[in-house]
């Protein structure tokens, strides 16, 4: 079960990485460019899950396409899912006390690199292959 400091741990190891408040909760942002961030059930959320919405800390990730979003949905919905919210955009939701800390850190890294500078993402690539 990973928590908010396992997410801000590996978040802030990347290069160039900071958080920042955005409406309130803790977003993590590469050269500005948001990759993660804190994002709690809204209303219209807990009417379109109804049942199947978590009770617990739910994490917006970044994700490189809407292949890869779906790909994470099918492989997993106990930990990945998505609202109507996010239909059309690359991004999945994560039960955060669901998933493990190595998977998380996957995640964090593949969104991560989708938002980073080319040079950047190339470069950490490099350092850590």
């Amino acid at each position: 079960m990973a928590t908010w400091e396992d997410v801000r741990r590996i978040a802030l190891s990347l290069p160039e990485t900071s958080e920042k408040l955005s409406w309130g909760l803790p977003s993590w942002r590469v050269k500005d460019k948001g990759f993660v961030w804190e994002r709690p059930l809204r209303r219209a959320d807990y009417e379109a899950l109804g049942e199947a919405a978590p009770d617990g800390p739910v994490l917006g990730v970044r994700v490189a396409d809407l292949g890869v979003k779906e790909a994470l949905l099918a492989d997993d919905p106990g930990v990945y899912f998505t609202t109507p919210h996010f239909q059309g955009y690359p991004a999945v939701l994560v039960r955060l006390d669901a998933i493990g800390t190595g998977e998380l850190r996957e995640v964090v890294v593949d969104a991560w690199l989708c938002r980073a500078p080319k040079r950047l993402a190339t470069a950490y690539l490099a350092e850590n292959s």
